[in-house]
Parts: structure tokens; sequence; C-alpha cells
């Protein structure tokens, strides 16, 4: 059975990328632009990881994916973010379980996203 990641991309180009290069890799997608109903999206998916766009490793940016880790139906989800920030990283201090930063080698976020299903 295909492994399940949701994507929540604002960027529609990197959405469009990312959409390409997992559906090779043989994953089933969930793609989405906005945080809006993102539980929803979680709970009808049901997702073996999600991909999370984060802008700024803020509490405002941080906080949907404190809310996913927090939630005891979604907690044991893999949360990897992808960021352009140059501190990015403090977000797997605060929730992540791992963070790629923009722009991404293809290859390395591939493996990041194989791995966190292998200890999933």
């Amino acid at each position: 059975m295909k492994k399940k990641i949701l994507v929540l991309e604002k960027n529609k180009d990197i959405l469009e990328l990312i959409a390409v290069i997992l559906t090779e890799e043989g994953y089933e997608l969930d793609l989405i632009s906005s945080e809006n109903d993102m539980f929803k999206h979680i709970k009808d998916f049901g997702p073996d990881a999600i991909l999370l766009d984060i802008i700024q490793p803020t509490p405002e940016g941080t906080a949907l994916c404190e809310a996913i880790k927090a939630a005891e139906d979604t907690s044991h989800i893999p949360v990897i973010v992808l960021s352009t920030h140059p501190k990015a990283e403090v977000v797997k201090e605060i929730c992540a379980d791992e963070v790629v930063n923009k722009p991404f080698d293809i290859s390395f976020l591939v493996s990041v996203i194989e791995q966190q299903l292998m200890i999933a």
C-alpha cells in the first residue's frame, strides 16, 4: 500500500514540484496551499507524514506544527518542516521531527521523508 503524505506548501510552484517528485516516488498525496481545515485534511486523508511550510520559527509560525504534535490523534505523524528561514532548525526543538531548508535538494527531501517514515 502506498504511503500517504499531506503537503501544505503556500508557494504553488513548489507545491507542483513536490507533487511531481513524490508521485514519481510512489507516494499518495493530499496537496493543500492553506492551513484552513488542516485537521479535517489530516482526519480524512490519514497521512503517514506531513510536509509543512513554515515561513518563520515564531510562535505564530509554529502554531500549526505544535497543534499537530500536541493532539493525541496526530502526535504520532512525522512532521517535516520546509522553510526558507535561516534559523529554521529551531523548529526541530519546538515541534518538527525534521527540517528541510528551501531551496532543497530533491534527493535529500526524498531521503528525509523515507527516514521519517521508517522511524514512525
